[in-house]
Formats: C-alpha cells, structure tokens, sequence
C-alpha cells in the first residue's frame, strides 16, 4: 500500500468526490475570499506619519506574550536594544511568513494542476493562491520599511524550500500536513499578540488582522482536505501518515517559529537565552504543545492517533489534550482544575 496518490486512467482523482458537503463547504470558503477579502495597499494606510517607522519607537519592544520578551536577559537590556531586537524579530517574522506562502502558493499550484474541469476545490484553492499572494507582498511592505535585512527562515530551509511545493503532488496529504505545521503556530502567536492589549507599532497590528483574518478560511480548508482525503488511504498508509504527521509539525514549527542564526549573532544573545526559549524550559515546552491543539483534535478525528502515534507526539514533546473545537482558547490551571 503506498501514500502516492496517481491519476487514474479515466478521471483525475479528488477529494471533491467524497460528497456535497465538501463541496459546499468550499462554495462557502469561495463566497468569503470573494466578498469579505482584503487588499494589503487598500487596507493598511502605509503612508500615514502614525505608520512611519522612526528611531527610538517602543511600540516595537515585545510584550510578554513573545517568549523573548518575557526573557529576564531581554528585560534588562537598555530600551533602544530592545527597540533594534524587537523590530529585528518582527520584521523577520514577516519574512519567514513570505517565504512559508511562497512555498504554500508552489505547492497549491502543483495541486490543482491535476483537478478535473467544474471542481469546487479548484475555484477556492485559486482563490486562496491570490490571497497568499497579497499575504507575501504584505510580508515584503513591512521588512522594507524597517530596514532591516532579515533571513527569515534558516540556512537549510531555505536551500530545500524550491523543493518543497513538488511534495504537493505525489503526496498531497503530507503537503497539506506541512500547510498546517506552519499556518497553525504563527495563527496561534497571532491571535495571543491580538487579544492582548499592548501597545504595537499599527502596522504590524494591520498586517496580523488581515493575515488572520484571511488564514481562517485557509486552516479550515486545509483541516477538512485532511479530514476527507486520509479516510480514503488503507490502514498501512494511514498508519505511514499517523508516524509523519507529528514529525512534520514538529520540524516545521521549529523552522518557522525559532529565528535563524543570524539573528542570534546580529545581537549577541546568550545561547542559554535561546535553550530557555526553544524548547528547555516547562514554560516554553508549554508554548510548544499549546500550538497543536487542534492538530491533535484533527489527528483524532482522522484516525491518525494510535498508540505509536501518541508515543512519538510525546518524544517530539507536542503531545497533550486535544481540543474539543477547533480554536478553542488556552484554559488556565486554574480553568482545566474547574
């Protein structure tokens, strides 16, 4: 049994096939890209003096929701140090966000190049490329307003990158696997900055409402492809998918979410900084599992979690309580003892 999805001879397979509700469901997605989109240079006032970038403006210190931020080393430096690493670390953020879209957008591409004629699946994954699109020239207005010549991903992710939209083809489920290991956590880090009430320079907050505005449709689609192509595999593969799922969140989360080496150079940050940070305390370990939540509820869902399973998500320390709904909010101690 192999996980390599090929054409047949009469059709091109697709999940549209699984029934009406998908197909509704992606009617629905299409209706909101259509109606209720953004436009990044209609959106966001770019040239008003409030979105300048000047020197000295501690809307870019991070707050204490970054794991950074929260740092006793970070903490103690003089304010303008923190101002340089905060618009460093943001600006390269944005940077490993274009690069993850333009991965995504080559991917999506190899896909639908294969849907047959009158797919519901092929209007709403173009939809969503356009959608990226404007997220990457989003991505790209902010680093060159901060000046900053950031990396974004690290050295290796972005040799293999080029590569990595081909998997969409031969393997569309891990592909969409490797969609959500990105689109999950920086969704999750998102939504934290939103909800809190600090003070953030307005463009970076005018980005995060569009993107996660825009990425509520693209994780829906990407949970419910999951949901209605791996049933479709025999159990040999789906238990093949049951061992990659977990490690393929686990490696990409790492390569979008830890800043890449130069970063850690640039500003002479402790290396005993980055072990607090990524992944050697309880609390930041606690950061980590929190990003998948949803993923473990559609692991569940999906049959993916079986005992193997469940043991790898431990050893790759993403393991714990599934959600009972998708984007279901963090429960405090204090909530879970109630």
């Amino acid at each position: 049994m192999t996980i390599i999805e090929k054409p047949s001879t009469s059709n091109v397979p697709s999940v549209t096939d699984a029934g009406a509700e998908y197909d509704e469901l992606l009617d629905r997605l299409t209706d909101g890209s259509i109606h209720r989109s953004f436009d990044p240079y209609r959106d966001i006032d770019w040239e008003s003096p409030e979105f300048a970038v000047v020197e000295n403006d501690r809307r870019w210190i991070l707050p204490h929701i970054d794991p950074l931020g929260a740092h006793p080393w970070y903490q103690a430096l003089p304010e303008d140090k923190q101002i340089a690493i905060g618009m460093y670390r943001q600006a390269n953020v944005a940077k490993v966000g274009l690069q993850f879209e333009q991965i995504l957008i080559g991917g999506f591409m190899q896909h639908i190049s294969r849907l047959p004629n009158r797919s519901a699946e092929f209007r709403y994954a173009t939809h969503e490329v356009i959608e990226e699109c404007n997220h990457t020239l989003m991505f790209q207005e902010l680093v060159n307003r901060t000046g900053t010549d950031v990396r974004g991903l690290g050295p290796f992710m972005r040799r293999i990158a080029p590569l990595l939209p081909i998997a969409a083809r031969p393997f569309p489920s891990i592909f969409f696997m490797g969609v959500l290991a990105g689109e999950e956590p920086i969704d999750h880090i998102q939504k934290s900055y939103l909800r809190s009430d600090g003070d953030y320079h307005p463009t970076l907050e005018g980005v995060m409402r569009i993107h996660v505005a825009e990425e509520a449709r693209h994780i829906s689609f990407a949970h419910e492809f999951l949901r209605q192509r791996v049933p479709q595999h025999g159990p040999f593969a789906r238990f093949v998918l049951s061992l990659v799922y977990p490690i393929v969140l686990r490696v990409l989360c790492n390569a979008i979410v830890v800043p890449p080496p130069e970063f850690w150079s640039e500003f002479d940050i402790p290396r005993s900084v980055k072990k607090d940070l990524f992944w050697r305390t309880k609390e930041s370990r606690a950061t980590l599992r929190s990003y998948f939540g949803d993923l473990r509820m559609l692991g569940e869902d999906i049959g993916l979690m079986n005992p193997v399973a469940k043991l790898l998500w431990k050893l790759l320390k993403i393991d714990g309580r599934a959600s009972r709904f998708r984007s279901e909010p963090e429960r405090t101690p204090a909530r879970r003892a109630a």
